[in-house]
């Protein structure tokens, strides 16, 4: 009887509405462009969606953050799957590659959702609090330039879109990178004011002054603005909001979460979204498919602790390869007999059996990593982003992941002013302060270097403080190294030896192996191919092209 007085009911609706008006009606499952936008609870969710984004992880939807992606396509890493990351790497992408093409639509997908929110929320201004639309709207525009910060570095100027674009108006040409690059800081130094000044419990995630002044300084150093990225460097650590961690391990586990050297990071959380950075980084015996891992040339460009290369330092045993090395090596790579995620790891073909640390006492079991055919083919793995909390539910981490942390605003300021070759002492003292932090504790820099001395340190500090965490391709390219260190074959360990003697390390802490007299016995991984003419810039998607003919294509593409 109910159903039939609510069929009855719906029927009344129908008849007392006019056909005309009923077929207007907006859609009920979704929102409407013509309704949604109206209310402060909906700007909050717009804005929400904004931050979404930030869980782009690539061609494949392979449910990792984006911008771990982008080591395996350096130097210092390698992607084992057959696919259109690994093509990154060995420098045989082209205008069709998907990893290229998804990283294009994902970003401006974003773009297009701070767009809509920028043009429709001005009405929001009399209902929502003032200072509370003032901040949203910030935040916006700072995912809006942070998003063109990565395609403009990636691609090499892009079309600058600011509102909704029409169908008919979309063939827009290319905005030179300079013209990009001056939004972004304009847009930067405009909303820093309205971003709240440091994000607690409550605000945890979201963009604040700090997030902004972290972003205008790698944005203008990658862009030789070099004044502006000392400035905004020097600014952000005059704040004093942040500090470095005393556990450098521990601040890409889940009790580094809430460290004060994190300016900002990706959020995740179990039911709403995670991501398998350990299925991509745990080893074979615990479960995971170590298909995106460190290689050999990573390792050996870590100093001993007397911060001399391996091939200087007096420290260096090449029987003890690990021995007095810089402690961030073992911090960022597995090495071979050392504890990982409950087990003891090693490669070596002999180690049959290896100890299972999940019981007491360790166990003795069956060495998956000296078996199997897919385990790491480098012989190590990473160590950041790994928790043995999330061992063994490997596609459900929600470990978030770092995009800005002070470690990198103080390097970033000790490199704009040795560029600018004003070497005083708040460049040593900002150098120093990474590297000699508790649980590091390298030998300090000590004054009176030259500038092409100091140029070489901070490059070495910076690909041995970052490694792992996504800038090192930004600095191969903006060094225009590529060709120094990219070229020629991909090398991991030697699996049942060591090498004979330290390679030759150079200026950019790249090892050379020609002086090594078993170098030949190290597995090559992939033969790579790189040219700074073309490389140093990914193509235009051929897609996107195709809908849009004003888009000019890279060189030699």
């Amino acid at each position: 009887m109910k159903f039939t007085k609510y069929i009855l009911l719906i029927f009344c609706c129908i008849a007392v509405t006019s056909c005309d008006d009923y077929l207007e009606r907006f859609p009920l499952d979704n929102p409407s462009d013509e309704t949604f936008l109206r209310t402060e609870a909906e700007l909050d969710l717009a804005v929400t969606g904004v931050y979404n984004t930030l869980w782009f992880g690539g061609a494949g939807d392979v449910n990792g953050p984006f911008f771990q992606m982008l080591d395996a396509a350096t130097d210092i890493g390698w992607e084992r799957n057959t696919s259109s990351l690994q093509n990154l790497g060995m420098g045989n992408a082209n205008a069709d590659n998907a990893m290229i093409s998804s990283y294009w639509s994902g970003f401006y997908r974003g773009i297009g959702r701070c767009n809509y929110i920028l043009s429709k929320a001005e009405p929001l201004a009399a209902i929502v609090p003032e200072a509370k639309y003032n901040r949203l709207m910030a935040e916006v525009r700072f995912l809006r330039a942070y998003f063109y910060s990565i395609i403009n570095e990636l691609y090499g100027g892009v079309p600058l879109l600011t509102k909704p674009v029409l169908l008919n108006e979309s063939q827009l040409p290319r905005n030179t990178k300079d013209e990009v690059t001056d939004f972004i800081i304009a847009e930067l130094d405009a909303i820093a004011p309205a971003l709240l000044a440091e994000t607690g419990t409550v605000n945890k995630g979201r963009a604040n002054k700090g997030a902004a002044l972290a972003l205008k300084s790698r944005i203008a150093l990658f862009n030789k603005r070099y004044e502006a990225a000392a400035q905004a460097a020097s600014e952000l650590m005059k704040l004093g909001t942040y500090s470095l961690h005393g556990d450098f391990t521990q601040l890409f586990q889940y009790a580094g979460q809430g460290s004060k050297e994190i300016i900002f990071s990706v959020q995740y959380l179990k039911g709403t979204k995670v991501h398998s950075l350990p299925r991509f980084f745990f080893s074979r015996i615990a479960l995971g498919h170590s298909n995106k891992i460190p290689v050999q040339a990573l390792v050996d460009s870590y100093a001993c602790i007397d911060g001399l290369p391996i091939d200087k330092s007096p420290l260096f045993d090449p029987k003890k390869p690990f021995a007095n090395r810089d402690p961030r090596l073992t911090q960022t790579v597995v090495l071979p007999q050392t504890r990982f995620i409950n087990y003891l790891f090693e490669t070596h073909p002999d180690s049959l059996m290896t100890l299972d640390y999940s019981t007491t006492p360790a166990r003795r079991v069956q060495n998956v990593e000296a078996t199997h055919a897919y385990a790491t083919f480098s012989g190590y793995l990473w160590r950041k982003y790994t928790d043995v909390a999330d061992f063994p539910d490997i596609d459900n981490s929600e470990l978030g992941v770092i995009l800005f942390r002070y470690a990198e605003v103080l390097l970033n300021y000790a490199e704009a002013k040795i560029e600018l070759n004003q070497l005083d002492a708040s460049v040593y003292e900002a150098i120093n302060a990474v590297r000699q932090r508790p649980g590091v504790n390298m030998t300090a820099v000590t004054a009176g270097k030259t500038q092409a001395e100091l140029r070489s340190i901070i490059r070495i500090e910076r690909k041995s403080e970052f490694a792992g965490e996504g800038l090192r391709l930004f600095d191969i390219r903006r060094w225009n190294i590529g060709e120094d260190v990219m070229k020629g074959p991909l090398r991991g360990r030697i699996r049942n030896a060591f090498l004979s003697s330290a390679p030759r390390i150079d200026e950019n802490g790249t090892p050379h192996y020609e002086n090594v007299a078993n170098a030949s016995q190290m597995r090559v991984i992939e033969t790579r191919s790189y040219s700074n003419e073309r490389d140093n810039l990914w193509p235009i998607p051929r897609l996107e092209r195709e809908v849009n003919p004003t888009l000019t294509q890279n060189p030699n593409y």
